[in-house]
């Protein structure tokens, strides 16, 4: 078979199965069979570039990143709705058009909480994606549309112009899996879904996109070029029939049928995939629309239910602690059962001491609860006159509920964090972050491996990894004996790291990796840091006296210096190894911003510390030099608006040299 035809028909295969399993929700062929083409897919794209085109599944990954988006004028505007709050203002609405177009039928669908989006296609191929911005000009997403897996590249019927509109969002499913990485990764958590998508979607860099598996509800179709419908429910069932995931719909006359579909979406709201604040009544008929046309602001011939927070009360029977991957304390609320927003709610987050104590929230308490964006439950406030005589007020423990390691208080915040080095609670994170590339660098040992050691009893500590045998890994879920000798390898190998990253496994507060460069540097053997001072610490750059602090406590720890004594058994290294090629850098500080095309970030700013520099994030008044690749962002500004000097990629490989 000629190249051409085989990778013709790879791609139509790759896209047909992919509109099962993404839009239908149906696959046909298992996972290993469909990776099994794509590789096939992508080797044949590698071998013939020219050959690549738009609606290869391989497009769908992220390209390059952008340094910004650019605006996109939309031909036909993407108009909000206006927003209703009750059913009296529902019949209102009924009734004025009743007297405009007579009796008619309104489509009823729920309202996602997400953001919305034009998707434009020429010839029945995607050509742009934009942001709705505020109704006239929205900014060009493009890239970061193509990673969204149901919507459709090619389009059966091929309409020479098209334009839909749907509202981009992340599974609720998808939402928590993500903040459970993140709380793994020590980074900030999420809000709520809707700011995931919103921001996801606008990532310059749509690998980032790709990774946070966005979804779609397409709700309009805003023109097509050659075709004509009567009703918005047809031109939904068209929209369905060129793959795109639509929203559902129930078309409805009367207002108690209407009413009827608006309280039901809201008790099975939890059913959806997606958040939903309100329900859309449309009038169906494209005639009755054209007629009526839009104010400033609205179309005159739809509304949006919103739906209020439904509140309740409930008592607080106890306050219970949990302590999180990253070490803290969060207290949470066992209430007696109440029903909210679809499901029975019988706890409530409390989020930290400051909150428990401007609420006042204590044992035995009558509060009012809702459901925060429609997902969390949260207390309101305390009723106070059914306050029980003898309730005291509550703080978190001093010590770790689950290691009894003491707690301590973060500087900048208001969080309370297990100081325990083994704190079995942490465990997990611990070793992730362990086992991670800038740490000891363990291939093979990812999330869920790390799960099933600890669920299996195997690990209890990062020393526990050293003892691990290939039988051991073998045994685990997808893992394999020529996996298992892998893993038991790079286990090995990681023993000779140098002491930086160990230093940067260990997980000490404030210590990132320049920080472990620094101490590893100066201080040479994990012997010598442990007798260092708080005076001998902060005489060291970049060792402020806060990090000096969180470095003694860590080392302090009966738990630290029993995880390094075992380590330290179990042959991991515990010298420096850095031989520092020559220091004319030394006392300089450079920036990098853009794309580099012949060195990754991380193997440049090594470079520049190997040669005694230092490689810094921000642009300030102490940078020596900015080196700029493709699509250099606001650094460049900043560092001309100092006059500081810019090196293009290859100047700053020649000043290496």
């Amino acid at each position: 078979m000629d190249y051409r035809e085989e990778m013709k028909q790879l791609r139509d295969t790759l896209n047909a199965h992919g509109y099962r399993y993404y839009v239908l929700d149906d696959p046909t062929i298992s996972d290993y069979e469909y990776d099994h083409m794509m590789r096939r897919l992508e080797d044949l794209e590698a071998a013939h570039p020219e050959e690549i085109t738009a609606d290869s599944p391989t497009q769908r990954v992220g390209g390059s990143a952008l340094s910004e988006f650019m605006p996109v004028t939309h031909e036909v505007p993407l108009e909000s709705l206006q927003d209703v709050f009750n059913p009296g203002e529902v019949a209102e609405f009924l009734e004025r058009m009743k007297g405009a177009v007579g009796d008619t039928v309104y489509s009823v669908e729920p309202k996602v909480d997400g953001l919305s989006v034009a998707l434009e296609y020429r010839d029945g191929v995607f050509l742009r994606g934009a942001t709705r911005g505020d109704g006239h000009v929205g900014e060009d997403v493009t890239e970061n549309l193509r990673t969204v897996m149901s919507i459709p590249m090619t389009l059966p019927e091929k309409l020479p112009h098209l334009i839909v509109r749907g509202e981009v969002y992340m599974a609720r499913s998808v939402f928590e899996e993500l903040n459970g990485l993140r709380e793994l990764r020590g980074e900030p958590l999420m809000a709520n879904p809707r700011n995931a998508a919103a921001g996801s979607l606008r990532q310059l860099d749509p690998k980032i996109a790709a990774k946070r598996k966005l979804d779609i509800a397409v709700f309009n179709l805003q023109l097509a070029e050659g075709r004509t419908f009567s009703s918005h429910t047809e031109t939904l069932d068209y929209l369905a029939s060129q793959h795109f995931k639509v929203i559902p719909y129930k078309e409805l006359q009367g207002f108690d049928a209407i009413q009827t579909e608006i309280f039901r979406l809201n008790e099975e709201r939890m059913e959806f995939p997606f958040d939903m604040d309100g329900a859309v009544v449309k009038i169906n008929h494209l005639v009755d629309r054209d007629a009526l046309g839009s104010t400033a602001k609205f179309p005159k011939w739809a509304i949006a239910y919103k739906y209020p927070p439904e509140k309740k009360e409930s008592c607080v029977t106890d306050i219970v602690v949990q302590v999180g991957r990253t070490g803290v304390l969060t207290p949470k609320a066992v209430l007696t059962p109440v029903h909210l927003a679809g499901t029975t709610v019988t706890n409530a987050t409390l989020h930290n001491q400051d909150f428990i104590t401007d609420k006042d929230i204590r044992i035995g308490d009558t509060v009012v609860v809702q459901k925060a964006g429609e997902i969390i439950p949260e207390i309101l406030q305390v009723v106070k006159e059914k306050r029980p005589a003898d309730t005291k007020p509550y703080f978190l423990p001093t010590t770790c509920p689950v290691c009894g390691a003491p707690v301590s208080r973060d500087i900048d915040g208001a969080a309370i964090r297990c100081t325990g080095a083994e704190c079995p609670a942490q465990l997990l994170r611990n070793l992730t972050h362990f086992a991670s590339r800038d740490a000891m660098d363990i291939d093979g040992l990812g999330p869920a491996v790390l799960q099933q050691l600890i669920e299996n009893k195997l690990v209890r500590t990062a020393a526990d990894l050293y003892d691990l045998q290939i039988q051991d890994l073998a045994q685990l879920e997808r893992m394999g004996q020529k996996s298992a000798e892998n893993a038991v390898n790079a286990i090995g190998a990681s023993r000779d790291n140098d002491l930086y990253r160990l230093l940067y496994a260990l997980g000490i507060r404030q210590v990132g990796v320049k920080a472990a460069k620094v101490l590893a540097s100066h201080f040479k053997t994990m012997d010598a840091l442990m007798a260092a001072t708080v005076e001998d610490l902060t005489q060291i750059d970049d060792i402020g006296g806060i990090t000096a602090g969180f470095i003694l406590d860590w080392l302090a720890s009966s738990q630290s210096l029993d995880l390094l004594h075992r380590l330290q058994a179990a042959g991991v290294n515990m010298e420096c190894k850095e031989k520092r090629v020559d220091s004319r850098f030394a006392g300089m500080t450079f920036v990098l911003t853009g794309a580099l095309s012949k060195l990754t970030r991380d193997e440049a700013g090594t470079m520049i510390e190997q040669r005694g520099g230092k490689a810094a994030s921000s642009v300030s008044k102490k940078t020596t030099y900015v080196v700029a690749g493709e699509n250099a962002g606001s650094k460049l500004q900043k560092a001309a608006d100092l006059g500081i000097p810019v090196l293009s990629e290859d100047e700053f490989l020649a000043l290496l040299q």
